[in-house]
């Protein structure tokens, strides 16, 4: 299966995208007011000496766009000096166009009187005219490598919590947009700044569809800000948001990640930023942009930072423009891109496919947006397993189908599915794959158990559920003991998983096996992992939620999934190119054009490890080429090597 890396290659920007949001630390979102030319391009000048390519640059709307029908020329000649710094500084910027939203507080221009940005005729004519006067003004100078119409845009057009607006009225609305920036000549890459916060990868309907707005944009840009009670699932959640971004097919652009530093201590700000930035590459991200450049110390009794005063402090400059940790890293991982040549680079081909069930973005009738939060946090927590596992995954969509081949298809505490695709899976089963599913009953009591027809037929048994009641789980740990020799897993091997969930979720599946044998049982003597056979394939029932109770689990990771995720590979016949013989470290690969191979290794131990993997090849140090065998991670640390392969 091929995993999505696409890159910005349709335009002579400078590639790749490795930069920051910038606003002056003489300023903050009013930098325009009293711009500093000097000190923007001493600022520009740090950026760049550790390697950064680019920046985020933003309208300020209220200033540049002061009355219905004018532009504030001066700002705008502040501006065009703004993009002559990036030039003499070797550097481009993004403009941002619509920017009435800034660090937790709203900005609108003084005339807007209220009226809605979406569906105001005559407001969302402003808007695009707006939009057109400024691509008219500053498309043909060098420094501008790109175009973003909003700035988080659903916190701003309206609140979507409350009142969003439908998908019709807002892929209307950035069609307009999108439009005013071609019409007025605009050829570099455009995207709409709204964070990727849509239904297709939170689950969460807030109006801005990837699919619906796909035609109008080159790249979707998610802002990851979430917070998670488990290490590893936090360092894995910006990578997890990329790949479901990319349902698309278009190049994903982390276009907003980063953390306050009066929030951590600068060691775990520099922990965070290595392992979102490296994490997201493996993810499919090729594109980053940090929030951001500066701190904004001399700015603390002016909005937003009076009454949101850690946001003084997302800088990966301090207020005098001194690098802190979050910049170093940077530099350090622009070190990388560099010496692996990252723009001809792609991820390499996965055998096994994290199947996303269509409940998650698409509203079924009389189905619940409350079943919506359980798949997005099965889904990424079997995602944080398979990278413990080392076994690269693609993510394939119900709701296109399930596009690709895998051999191994994993379906993590998955409650729903349609009638096409189970019978599709189990077509898929019976011509040589391996399908997993573990049960889960849902975390509301409305219609509890499996929505998908005959469970029973799809993995040879005979459920014996009794309507309308959970099966509760009663041990604190789940004891999965081997009956049978599975994969890598040995008949006698144990293993352990917390248990947790609500009082219908942490519920178990019971059944008895017809066409299936039972390969492991619980504590119990239950069957807790069973194996139909089936043509060339087979389907693989655990009757437990096991990624449901590790999500809703505190600091559980590494948990055990990834042993029986292993053991899924091995029993499918998925090749895992490079493995390491700790739960700790994640082992991933990319291709060059050329057919070179780097091998990324991804601690999270919060200690240092040595480690010994095994590939099919020998593993050489980047710099020097010198064969390595043995490798020592620091604490949460990342090591590439290149990978050359046995003639």
């Amino acid at each position: 299966m091929r995993r999505h890396s696409a890159q910005l290659t349709h335009h002579p920007a400078v590639l790749p995208w490795l930069g920051a949001n910038f606003w002056s630390r003489t300023g903050g979102p009013l930098m325009w007011r009293d711009y500093d030319p000097k000190t923007v391009r001493a600022e520009l000048r740090v950026l760049h000496e550790h390697g950064l390519t680019m920046t985020r640059s933003f309208f300020y709307w209220p200033d540049f766009h002061p009355q219905p029908h004018r532009i504030d020329e001066a700002l705008c000649e502040h501006f065009r000096d703004f993009l002559d710094a990036h030039s003499e500084t070797g550097m481009g910027t993004v403009p941002t166009f619509i920017v009435g939203h800034m660090s937790g507080e709203n900005w609108d221009p003084a005339w807007r009187g209220g009226r809605d940005l979406y569906e105001d005729v005559w407001m969302v004519g402003r808007q695009a005219w707006f939009v057109s006067q400024m691509t008219r003004r500053f498309k043909d100078h060098p420094a501008v490598t790109g175009w973003l119409i909003t700035n988080e845009m659903p916190g701003y057009g309206r609140v979507y919590q409350v009142d969003p607006p439908s998908s019709e009225v807002v892929t209307a609305w950035a069609q307009a947009m999108c439009n005013a920036v071609r019409a007025a000549g605009g050829t570099q890459p455009v995207s709409l700044g709204d964070g990727a916060w849509g239904i297709e990868v939170t689950g969460r309907d807030n109006g801005f569809s990837l699919r619906e707005t796909a035609e109008y944009v080159d790249f979707v840009g998610p802002h990851v800000y979430r917070s998670d009670t488990d290490r590893p699932r936090q360092h894995l959640r910006a990578a997890f948001e990329c790949e479901l971004a990319s349902v698309t097919g278009h190049p994903v652009v982390l276009e907003e990640f980063g953390l306050s530093t009066d929030t951590v201590s600068a060691e775990n700000a520099a922990v965070y930023y290595r392992q979102t930035l490296h994490n997201s590459l493996l993810g499919g991200a090729t594109g980053w942009i940090a929030w951001n450049n500066t701190d904004y110390d001399d700015l603390w009794d002016r909005s937003p930072y009076d009454h949101h005063p850690f946001e003084m402090h997302f800088g990966i400059t301090d207020s005098t423009g001194a690098p802190k940790t979050p910049l170093l890293e940077l530099a350090d991982f622009a070190k990388v891109l560099g010496d692996v040549d990252f723009t001809r680079c792609r991820r390499a081909d996965a055998g096994a496919a994290l199947v996303v069930p269509a409940f998650l973005e698409r509203g079924y009738p009389y189905s619940r947006p409350a079943d919506r939060p359980l798949i997005f946090t099965s889904l990424h927590q079997s995602y944080v397993a398979t990278r413990a596992a080392d076994l690269p995954v693609g993510f394939t969509r119900e709701a296109d189908g399930l596009p690709g081949d895998a051999a191994l298809y994993l379906l993590p505490a998955t409650r729903q599915l349609t009638t096409r695709t189970r019978r599709e899976l189990e077509h898929r089963a019976h011509e040589g794959a391996t399908v997993y599913l573990s049960f889960c009953s849902g975390e509301h009591p409305g219609t509890r158990g499996p929505w998908f027809d005959d469970l029973d037929g799809l993995f040879g048994v005979e459920l014996q559920l009794s309507y309308g009641v959970a099966e509760p789980i009663e041990d604190v740990v789940l004891e999965m003991t081997f009956t049978d020799d599975f994969g890598g897993l040995t008949a006698g091997d144990t293993l352990r998983f917390p248990v947790a969930g609500n009082e219908d979720s942490r519920a178990y599946l019971p059944v008895l096996p017809r066409d299936a044998r039972v390969v492991a049982v619980d504590a119990h003597g239950r069957p807790a992992l069973l194996v139909r056979d089936t043509g060339r394939g087979r389907t693989v029932l655990a009757t437990y939620p096991l990624e449901h109770m590790a999500a809703r689990t505190a600091r559980v990771n590494p948990e055990e999934t990834h042993r029986l995720y292993a053991a899924l590979a091995d029993v499918a016949g998925v090749r895992r190119p490079v493995t390491v013989d700790s739960p700790h470290v994640g082992a991933d690969v990319l291709v060059h054009q050329d057919g070179r191979r780097f091998v990324w290794l991804v601690s999270q131990s919060p200690v240092e490890l040595t480690v010994r993997p095994a590939a099919d090849g020998t593993l050489h140090d980047l710099a020097s080429g010198a064969p390595t065998a043995d490798v020592t991670l620091a604490p949460y640390g990342v090591c590439v090597l290149e990978l050359k392969c046995w003639s």
